[in-house]
């Protein structure tokens, strides 16, 4: 009768993990289920975001000034956006922001502030001041407000009749333009990020376009990359294979060579305008 209690002891010790495993087991089924559904409905809801920050890219300008662009974010949301657009029938404003980070907050605020831009949402800014556009834009995007997320941006206005353009940068690359006669300029003005610093004024500068220059409007994703071990590609060298190239996926194809394999490691944007 001893052996046969001890049995059923043993038999019952040997069941109750058996038991208590295949609950966990149940257990960790149904989490897996649960977090390939969450998964699932993020990956949904990202594809949705990305969709939405290309769907509010301009179409591509067919008459002059003609456009053309690229951009390439290195995850699934960057901060990097640009746009263009009449002002009225003289005056056409070009320009290419660049939010700190990646994901959804920077995507956000990079949409954000291409929207007040295209829709001339900034009150009492005179939208063919490149300089009063950047200003206002500071007071707009304090960085205290936006997560302590801040903004860097190229913004030119170009007048058709006189064929000068006004610009001013806050933090922001060199505009690039290359002249018909293969000279080149780095378009760029003194400024910090938007929205680091209260009360900034940003000046415009001005210079003159002509049928035939090209303006590439870039951001730093562009060209920082590495092509040796530690070694950054130089600026100038950059400056030297943009001025050359007839279209951006040409530059993307030389970045890339010189990156390597996998995603470039930060956003890749070029807007490139034709007189």
């Amino acid at each position: 009768a001893l052996a046969k209690a001890e049995l059923e002891d043993l038999t019952l010790l040997y069941q109750a993990p058996i038991e208590h495993g295949e609950a966990v087991e149940d257990q960790l089924a149904e989490s897996n289920l649960e977090l390939q559904r969450t998964q699932k409905r993020l990956s949904e809801e990202l594809t949705e975001a990305t969709n939405y920050v290309f769907s509010i890219l301009p179409e591509p300008r067919q008459a002059a000034p003609r456009t053309e662009w690229l951009l390439v974010p290195s995850t699934e949301l960057g901060g990097d956006s640009f746009g263009y657009h009449d002002i009225d029938g003289d005056h056409i404003a070009f320009y290419l922001l660049d939010v700190c980070g990646h994901g959804v907050g920077a995507a956000l605020l990079s949409v954000t502030a291409i929207n007040v831009l295209r829709s001339s949402a900034l009150p009492n800014t005179d939208f063919r001041d490149p300089g009063a556009v950047l200003s206002a834009l500071n007071g707009a995007f304090p960085m205290e407000r936006q997560n302590n997320m801040y903004f860097t941006i190229w913004y030119g206005v170009y007048h058709r009749g006189s064929g000068a353009l006004r610009y001013a940068s806050a933090g922001h690359p060199p505009s690039i333009l290359r002249r018909r006669d293969g000279s080149v300029a780095a378009l760029s003005t003194p400024g910090i990020a938007i929205g680091m610093m209260p009360d900034m004024m940003y000046r415009a500068a001005v210079n003159q376009v002509s049928a035939g220059d090209r303006l590439h409007l870039v951001s730093d994703g562009t060209f920082e990359v590495e092509t040796a071990p530690g070694e950054m590609l130089d600026f100038q060298s950059f400056v030297d294979r943009l001025s050359r190239s007839e279209s951006p996926s040409e530059v993307l194809d030389w970045v890339r060579g010189l990156n390597g394999p996998g995603p470039l490691p930060d956003d890749f944007s070029l807007l490139t305008i034709g007189f």
